[in-house]
Formats: structure tokens, C-alpha cells, sequence
């Protein structure tokens, strides 16, 4: 049987991520480092804001400033256009906005008697009647309030009638310099912080080779291809979230617009480019966009059927926008776990008010491409990004360190989608009991923390036989194996196996209960192949225990050891089975992550300790149980006899 991949397009890396045994530990800034930079974000958020917008325009202009220039605009015309393309583009849009929210607010006097007749018959129906009863309560008691203020109030005589209050109206008399300075006061900051986004946004443009170049001289010069694919990285996911996110908010803004229309609902056109710019705040950005026009509809309308199309409207738009426009169009590429984003948001909403909450996700995306090309700060890629912290191994053994066998046989079956039996046994599962191995050795494991991990991991095999049946099943289906035998005649990766029909091999494990559990795995590989597989314990290979296996029909003894420092005990219990029977082939395995990497050293390995074959690999240890050659012979071992001594004559005196 040929073993490849499943899937010739998928290409997971685990071999690239197993090469080594364990990532370097994440070193974390200290609590004034962390204290500082984030006091100084919030009391320099008059600085950093316009700054971190401005870069993230920047990110976002710099592919249109590229490709004008590809077409022969020069380099200045072209920042300039883009810059006062988008800014024109921002202030139509705030416009819009302004004169729409202008003209609804004249209207709102009109909703205010479907709103009364809605409260009205929810208190009639029953419907709400607590929350009705309460906001009653609170009516009444202001009620009672002002009518106490009332009696203080000299109270009116028959021949004297109250004395109706006067009007008074305050009329302030301004100068026209006053007026000027009232109306264009509050502009002044905004536009101010405008103007200066829009200076920055061009100078970055113009100078952004300049900029980089300063940039890695002050942070990368040591080296350049880190520093260099750092910032390539941040420009290209940065600015491609920018873009791809615009054009999913504007494909669901859209429709929104278009369907608000058509039910009657006010304002159209403003619910829709409300929608389209909260889309770009995570999570709580769509249901804020969608508040408003459900109370406009519970305004506009008697009855309640418009609400409840409006409610459809916003969530079926929501539901094909986030399952099949956004994977179509970019999916997840911001690198940001969804926990990432929620904490982001809060982070620098907290930080930076509502425009933080805009910027929160692209920001951090910032961070983690930082943390992921930059050693210093790669806690932050491990805190926000969506790659997985812990190799398949280690977190494989995570969860045999803690009893979980159901989870850990999710994660198997993950990656079987992918691979087969055998190499997520060689990739992951046997490297997972090498590192409880070590565990052991260092005594940082108790045995019964040992037994409960062995137990674990035989329960993980236990529930992967329905997918070694499967595997199984598919080998000896003859169409499957001619389209395997296709697809392995093109795979680079190709692993040969031998067919195992009529080979009964009995597994077992050298020293431990962890020997054991990588025995039954062994087992179940070489089920898969067609072979007769049995297990025996360790301590099945004590030597009382040794003679009482039933070897009869067995051709072939594998014999496995996680720990290598076992080549005695090895050369012992080859001696052993083979005195129990002359033909039987005995082979030993010294599980190792790499596999047979000298089969040089692994033949003499095994010529010395008079073993049939000695592997260090799953791949290995199937073959060699599996192969047909005949058994190694006995050698004699000369006993050496104890030197006679030559008795002293005494001499008679």
C-alpha cells in the first residue's frame, strides 16, 4: 500500500513544523514597559490618533498610488489624486449623513403617535406589562413629585383666582463676531485634525521608501529580510483588510438601502451608509446599524409587520454577508483570533473612544504582524493571532496530561481529514509519549500521573478504530487503490508500505506503561496494512513471562522503547524471544521524532544486539515487521569459564 496525501493541494507543514521539539519560550515586557506605552497612548491621544489614522490610509491608498503610477501618472499627481479622492469621498459621506439625519429629526414629532399606540396595546395585551407597569411607576412618582413642589406654592383663595404665571423670555443680543465664533467653534477642531490627517496621508505617500528605509535602519538593520517582510507583510494584510472590508460593507450596505426603500422605512439611504460605515467596528458595528431602523419602523407603522421585515432584512443580509461574501472575497486574513478582536475593540475604544473602536482591528493587526517578524515582540502575536501556539505533539500531550482523551481524539481526527494513520502516529502521536517520556526521566511525572497519560493514550487509540477500519476498508477497494496508486505516482511525499496479508505480528512495549500505549498504535498501523496485530504489555516481557506468550502462530515481534538509553535490556529480551522460538523475527524500535535518520548506524545497531531490524520510526517499524526475510539466527555466546588455580605444592619441612 502507497501512504501520500489526501489532499495534493493542501499543503499543512507538519513535518516542517515537527522538525523541532519545542518552540523557545516567549519572553513577556515588563509591567512598567506595558504601563508606560499604554499611558503613553492615552494621554498622547491628540498625537498618536491622527498618526495611526494616517498610517492606516496610508496602507490603504499606497496599492491605488501604485497602480496610477503603473500607468504613467507621475508620482506626485498621483498621491495628490488619491488623497483628495478618498477625503472627497469621506466628506460627501458625512454630508449625507448630516442632511439625513437633519431632515429626520423635523420628522420625529410625526412617529410619535404610532409609538404611544405600539405602548398603548402591549399594556392591553399583557405583553410587557411588568416593563409597562414600571415605566408607569416612574411616570406617576415624577408625577407626584412636581404636584409637591406645587403645594408650596401660595395656594389660591375664592375671592382671590391664581394669578397665571408671566412668560419670560431671555433675549441675548450678541455681536457678529459672537455668532461667527459659536458656529464655526466647534468646527475648528475637527477640521483642524482633518487637514492635518490629510498632510501626514501625503507626505507618508510620497516619502513611504524614504520612510521605510528609516524604519528598518532604526529597528532592522541587522537584518534586513526579517525587517523587510515584516513591513511588506503589515502593508498587504493591513491594506487588503481596508479594501476587501470596504467592498463587503458596501455589498451589504447596498441591498440594506435598497430593501429600507422598498418597505417605506424614512431615510433610506441614510440607514444604509450608517450600515456600511458601523460594519467596520466587529461584532457590535452591524446590531448598532440595526437598532435604528427597527425603531423607526416601530415609528412609521401601526402594526408590527414592518419591524419584523425589517429584523429579516438586516439578518439574512448579515448571514450571506458573513458565510459567503466574506470567504469568497478574503475570508480570515487579518491573522486575528475572534477573542483578539473582541479584546481589541474593548482595549481601544477604552483607549481612543469611538474612533478606536473603528481602528481597533486593523490596529492589532499591526501589532501581531510586529510580534510575528519581530522577536521582541512576539508575546503579541502569540496573544492576538490565530495560528496555533502549541505544535500538534505538544498539544496532543497537553491533553493526555490531562485526561482528556475526547478532545485529543477531536484533534486527531482533524488531522486525519489530511493524513493517514500512520503518519499522524509518526508526526504527532508517538512525539506527544516521547515528550512524557522525557517528563518521566526528569522526574517531573509520578507514576500515577505515567499511568493516567498511558491510559489516555490508549483510549485515543481505542476511538481511532473506526477510522483505521475506514482506512482499511478503502485500501482493499480496488478503484481507491488505483487512484491512490495515481496520485502516488506524482506525490513527492510518497511513503510504500507493505501489504501484510498472512504476517501476524505481536506488538509490545519495552519498560513502561508509555511503551505500551506506543505498542498499540503500532498495532493498529499494521491492522490497517492487512496484518494479523496482537499487544502484549511490558510486563509480558519479564523473564517469567517471557515463555508463557502464545508465539506460536506469530512470525514477527516488534519490541518498542521511548526511552534509547534501553540497548541492554533490548539485547536481553531479543535472546530471550528467540530461545522461546528459533524462527521467530524479533525487532526492535527506539522511537525517535526523526525517524532512521543513519540506516547505517540502525543495521549495526541491530547486528549487535542480534535483532531482525532495529527502526526508530513508525514507517520504519512497519516495514520491518512486514517484511519477509528470514529470521536472524542465535548467535552463541561463548561463556567464558573461570581460570583454574594451580594448587601450591608445600614443601615438607
Amino acid at each position: 500500500m502507497a501512504v501520500n496525501r489526501r489532499s495534493g493541494t493542501a499543503s499543512s507543514g507538519l513535518e516542517a513544523i515537527l522538525s523541532a521539539s519545542s518552540h523557545p519560550r516567549t519572553s513577556l515586557p515588563n509591567v512598567a514597559t506595558i504601563v508606560t506605552t499604554v499611558a503613553a497612548l492615552y494621554f498622547g491621544r491628540e498625537v498618536f490618533l491622527p498618526i495611526a489614522i494616517a498610517l492606516l490610509l496610508t496602507f490603504a491608498l499606497a496599492p491605488l498610488v501604485s497602480a496610477l503610477k503603473r500607468i504613467g501618472i507621475p508620482r506626485i499627481a498621483a498621491v495628490i489624486a488619491s488623497v483628495l479622492a478618498a477625503f472627497a469621498a469621506l466628506a460627501l459621506f458625512s454630508f449625507i449623513v448630516a442632511s439625513q439625519v437633519s431632515e429626520l429629526a423635523q420628522n420625529i414629532p410625526v412617529y410619535q403617535t404610532n409609538i404611544l399606540e405600539k405602548i398603548r396595546s402591549l399594556k392591553e395585551t399583557g405583553v410587557g406589562g411588568g416593563f409597562i407597569a414600571r415605566l408607569s411607576s416612574v411616570v406617576e412618582r415624577v408625577g407626584q413629585e412636581i404636584d409637591k413642589q406645587d403645594a408650596t406654592l401660595p395656594a389660591a383663595t375664592p375671592d382671590k383666582p391664581p394669578r397665571e404665571p408671566v412668560p419670560v423670555e431671555i433675549v441675548s443680543r450678541e455681536k457678529p463676531l459672537e455668532v461667527l465664533q459659536n458656529i464655526v467653534g466647534p468646527l475648528i477642531s475637527p477640521l483642524g485634525s482633518a487637514g492635518l490627517i490629510i498632510i501626514v496621508v501625503i507626505f507618508m505617500l510620497l516619502e513611504r521608501e524614504d520612510l521605510r528605509d528609516r524604519f528598518i535602519r532604526l529597528v532592522g538593520y541587522g537584518d534586513l529580510h526579517r525587517t523587510t517582510e515584516a513591513l511588506r507583510d503589515a502593508g498587504k494584510r493591513v491594506g487588503r483588510y481596508l479594501l476587501m472590508q470596504l467592498v463587503v460593507n458596501i455589498v451589504y450596505a447596498i441591498p440594506i438601502a435598497i430593501g429600507l426603500w422598498i418597505l417605506g422605512i424614512p431615510n433610506a439611504l441614510l440607514w444604509g451608509l450608517l450600515a456600511l460605515a458601523l460594519r467596520f467596528v466587529p461584532y457590535i458595528g452591524p446590531a448598532i446599524g440595526m437598532l435604528l431602523p427597527l425603531f423607526l419602523a416601530l415609528a412609521v407603522a401601526p402594526g408590527w409587520s414592518l419591524v419584523l421585515w425589517t429584523a429579516a432584512l438586516f439578518v439574512v443580509m448579515e448571514l450571506v454577508t458573513g458565510n459567503v461574501i466574506e470567504p469568497w472575497l478574503y475570508g480570515s486574513r487579518t491573522g486575528l483570533s475572534p477573542l483578539a478582536i473582541i479584546v481589541a475593540a474593548i482595549f481601544w475604544t477604552w483607549l481612543w473612544g469611538p474612533l478606536g473602536l473603528v481602528l481597533s482591528t486593523p490596529l492589532t493587526v499591526c501589532l501581531v504582524v510586529l510580534g510575528r517578524h519581530v522577536p521582541q515582540f512576539e508575546f503579541l502575536d502569540v496573544l492576538f493571532g490565530n495560528e496555533p501556539v502549541l505544535e500538534p505533539h505538544a498539544r496532543l500531550y497537553q491533553r493526555l496530561l490531562a485526561g482528556d482523551p475526547d478532545e485529543a481524539t477531536d484533534h486527531a481526527e482533524e488531522m486525519l481529514e489530511e493524513k493517514y494513520l500512520v503518519e499522524f502516529y509518526d508526526k504527532v502521536a508517538i512525539p506527544a509519549l516521547l515528550l512524557g517520556e522525557r517528563d518521566r526521566v526528569r522526574g517531573v511525572m509520578g507514576d500515577l500521573q505515567r499511568r493516567q497519560v498511558a491510559a489516555s493514550a490508549l483510549a485515543l487509540v481505542a476511538n481511532l478504530d473506526d477510522d483505521a477500519q475506514e482506512e482499511a476498508d478503502e485500501a482493499d477497494a480496488p478503484d481507491v487503490a488505483e487512484a491512490g496508486d495515481h496520485a502516488d505516482a506524482t506525490d513527492e511525499d510518497e511513503v510504500d508500505l507493505p501489504d501484510g496479508t498472512g504476517i501476524s505480528v505481536l506488538c509490545a512495549g519495552g519498560r513502561g506503561e508509555l511503551d505500551d500505549a506506543a505498542a498499540a498504535m503500532l498495532a493498529q498501523v499494521l491492522h490497517v496494512q492487512g496484518a494479523t496485530a496482537s499487544k502484549a504489555g511490558f510486563a509480558d516481557m519479564e523473564p517469567s513471562s517471557i515463555r508463557g506468550l502464545e508465539l506460536g502462530t506469530v512470525d514477527t515481534v516488534v519490541v518498542g522503547f521511548l526511552n534509547r538509553d534501553s540497548v541492554k535490556h533490548a539485547r536481553f529480551l531479543v535472546r530471550r524471544l528467540k530461545r522461546a522460538k528459533a524462527a521467530l523475527r524479533v525487532g526492535i524500535v527506539f522511537w525517535s521524532e526523526t525517524g532512521n535518520d543513519d540506516r547505517q548506524a540502525a543495521d549495526k545497531l541491530a547486528h549487535d544486539i542480534n535483532a531482525d531490524f532495529v527502526a526508530h520510526g513508525m514507517v520504519e517499524a512497519v516495514t520491518g515487521a512486514l517484511s519477509k526475510e528470514q529470521a536472524v539466527a542465535l548467535k552463541l555466546v561463548a561463556k567464558r569459564r573461570r581460570p583454574r588455580v594451580a594448587s601450591r605444592k608445600v614443601a615438607a619441612g
